[in-house]
Parts: C-alpha cells; structure tokens; sequence
C-alpha cells in the first residue's frame, strides 16, 4: 500500500477506502502482485535447477490464494488432512502436496495415503506403524537439528525439547525401522522455525539435515523447511534470503555431487510469501479519552487478529482516511470482552470515529487463526488481482454461528428455536454490529 495523490493505494490502483465501503469493515484484503514477488525472489535467490517452493499454506489457505499459487508453479504444504483436501479442490496434484502432521493418529496419516500426497513423519512410532502398514509406499523424514532458532519461543520447532521431529541423534533407530520394513525414504526434512534472522543458524541445521542425508541412499528431495522474516516495520530488518540462497545454492550441489546425482532442494515458506500481501481494514468506533491514554477502539479484536496478543507480534497500523494533518498517540484496541490490544503508543494521524484504519502484515496466520469468540462473525476476504478486486470469502452471518448446534427439546419455555429463521437470525437488523456491513451482497468487479 502506497500512497499517491493524497490517497492510499493498493497495487492497481484499487482504493482501499472504496473496498471498505464496498464490502465492509472489518475486511482482509490481499494482493497477488506481493505473492509474485516474493516467490520469484525465492527462485532467484537459490539458483538451481531443481527447486520446488511448497507453500506452506497454514499461513492463509484460502482458495483462491491456493490456486494463484498453483499458477505460480508452487507445491503444497500441509499439516492436516483437511489442509490436504482444501489443496486437492484448490487444483494441487496429489504429488505436489508434502503432508507434515504432528501428534496425529495413524487412522489420518492413512487417510493421507489414500489420497496420494508425499507424506512427512516425525516420530518414531509412527515411523513404525506406517512400515508395518505401507512398507513400499515412500516416506520423508523430519529431522530435529536441536538448534534453538526463531523469533519467539511459541515459533521455535527445532530445539531439542520440541516436539516437532526425530532427534539426529536417533538416526540409527530410524535405520533399523526402515531396514526391519524394507521402507523406502525419499525424502530428509528439517524445520528450526518462524522469523529465522541469523542465517549462520539457518546454515548450521543445513549442515546437520545434509549429514544425516548422507546416510540415505534412495533419495529424491532434500526439504530444508523455511521460518525466513520479513519486515514489520519500516526499515526491519529481514532475513537476507539473497545472501543465504547464495550459501545454500553452493552448499547443496556440493552435497549432490558428493552424493552422486542431483536432488530436488525443497522449501516449505508461509509467511514469506504472504505477509506483506495482506492488509485488514477495520472502522474506528470510538476514540476514548482517559486520565493517561487515549484508546482508538474498532470493530475488531483479537478473535479476527490475535497474533499482537499471542505473540507479542507487532503490525503497522495506519490511518487511512487521513494521509495529512496533525499526529496524535493512541492505543489501538478491540471490541472483545478482554483486554485486545493491537498497538500502544502509536504515532497516527488524527483518528476521528468513522475512520478506516489498516492493519499491515495481515496476509500470515491472521484470518486463519481467527474465530468466533465472543459469537462475533469472521470477516470477508478480498483478492486484488492485476487492478480488479474480488470477494473470496463471504462474511459470516447468525446463520453460520448456529448452523452446527443442536437444539435439544429438553428444556422449558425455549425462548426462540434455533430453526426459526426469524428476525433474531435475520441480516436485516440494524444493530450496532451491522452497520458497517453493505446492506446487501454486491457483485465482484469483472
């Protein structure tokens, strides 16, 4: 988002002011062109024949953005079987999506073999049970480096009181499986974590997955994970992804050589390639003056973006109805029955009760963590491709909040059925919560 001729403006010339009218606050809107960039900068960073970027799609796994992914020529990335069902209808190939789950029970992961994916195991009992039950059908391995990398402890995979992966150093109990199975492995991969600055540590876990990669003989990929940080404020710093593609680019065909043929270098990168796409737009309510703050407060919270409350996580706000005027501090807060803080201290424009503000870095683990805590509705999500706007996702409605609860005819004096439609389920109120949405579903620009 930039801004020209007074305005704020998203790639094309789409005017996120006329988004906000058009579909409602509060909304998520993401560009492609962000997405392209920052996949091709993957591809010019690690200059080698064969690299496949698998998108690591728990960071936003909307549809549409699945499928201009798949355009770009991204695999997939999964942790779950239904992440591994929501790439197949978004058009992902069976062999280009990796399934990496972790505490699941044997019953999904077969689930997962019915469907065809590459499949990544990080236990040793499962490791196990699957040579027991699928000794011919190829696996890939995820290797625990101990190392210690990420930019919070929640992020941290890697370290050795995580629970993600199979230490290193039971490489030999890996071994005897696959020997007692007659297992094919395929694959080697290791994750340290999210928001990986240094890239020496980065490094240091290649040297490790390389190592234990050695020992296998049948391999096709080598999946060194991602965790690469991007900017969230002006001037951040980010993982130099031009200097570590150089480092890993030599490093890699020197192992390939060493190990007889070339392998496919795989990445499995989330937040990289859609952070800085997204951008969420919520309405001010009201601007509270107290004894020592004054709060900005909008028609969000933490149940549609929790990651400044979970992690500390820190997103640029702007105020943009206003590119000019004088500044103010404020503390940006939610509508939730809890403390929501968004940001304090924020240097903005002049905030005035009806303004737009933008949240930045909202296009990773923001709508996909969201919920409906406090029976609030998930907000719609926006596509702005090549100067056109597109609605991917509908707003929710009473209806989705009570579609999968079951009323019990049990109790007396039933104030309402949940199967009465009524003016209680109706969109047609004009509470408070409704007045920022379009009063009724208007068409995609074409």
């Amino acid at each position: 988002m930039h801004i020209e001729n007074g305005r704020y403006m998203l790639e094309g010339g789409v005017d996120p002011l006329r988004l906000a009218e058009k579909y409602g606050c509060p909304l998520y809107v993401y560009e492609t062109s962000t997405i392209k960039r920052q996949y091709d900068r993957l591809h010019r960073a690690f200059r080698l024949k064969k690299l496949k970027i698998n998108y690591a799609c728990k960071a936003l796994n909307n549809i549409s953005v699945l499928k201009y992914l798949r355009s770009l020529g991204a695999g997939l990335d999964t942790v779950s079987i239904q992440e591994v069902r929501i790439g197949l209808i978004a058009g992902f190939k069976p062999e280009e999506i990796i399934y990496t789950p972790n505490c699941v029970s044997i019953e999904e992961i077969s689930m997962a073999v019915e469907l065809g994916v590459k499949i990544n195991i990080d236990n040793l009992s499962i490791l196990e049970q699957f040579g027991h039950l699928y000794p011919h059908y190829p696996v890939c391995i995820r290797i625990n480096p101990h190392i210690m990398a990420g930019g919070n402890t929640k992020i941290s995979v890697g370290h050795i009181d995580s629970k993600f992966g199979i230490s290193f150093h039971q490489t030999p109990h890996i071994h005897r499986i696959v020997k007692a199975h007659d297992m094919v492995v395929e694959g080697i991969h290791m994750h340290t974590g999210s928001d990986i600055l240094d890239i020496d540590v980065f490094l240091q876990g290649a040297e490790i997955l390389l190592q234990v990669a050695e020992e296998f003989k049948d391999l096709q990929y080598v999946d060194f994970g991602s965790g690469f940080k991007v900017p969230y404020k002006e001037d951040d710093i980010e993982t130099d992804i031009e200097e570590l593609g150089e480092k890993i680019t030599d490093r890699f065909r020197q192992f390939c050589d060493s190990y007889g043929r070339e392998l496919t270098l795989m990445f499995e990168p989330g937040k990289f390639l859609v952070s800085e796409a997204g951008f969420f737009l919520v309405r001010v309510n009201v601007v509270k003056q107290t004894t020592s703050t004054v709060f900005a407060g909008v028609d969000s919270g933490l149940n549609h973006l929790i990651r400044p409350m979970l992690y500390d996580s820190y997103h640029r706000i702007a105020n943009i109805s206003k590119t000019e005027g004088r500044s103010r501090i404020y503390t940006v807060v939610g509508y939730i029955c809890e403390t929501d803080t968004f940001g304090v201290n924020r240097k903005l424009t002049e905030i005035s009760e009806g303004d737009i503000l933008a949240f930045y870095n909202a296009g990773a683990y923001c709508y996909t963590m969201a919920s409906n805590y406090n029976s609030r509705y998930r907000p719609a999500e926006v596509l702005v491709h090549e100067g056109r706007d597109y609605l991917i996702r509908e707003r929710e409605t009473m209806e989705d909040l009570v579609r999968n609860q079951v009323n019990i005819d049990i109790f007396r004096n039933e104030p309402l059925s949940l199967n009465a439609p009524g003016d209680v389920l109706s969109e047609s109120l004009k509470h408070r919560e409704f007045i920022h949405m379009p009063t009724k579903k208007t068409e995609q620009d074409v």
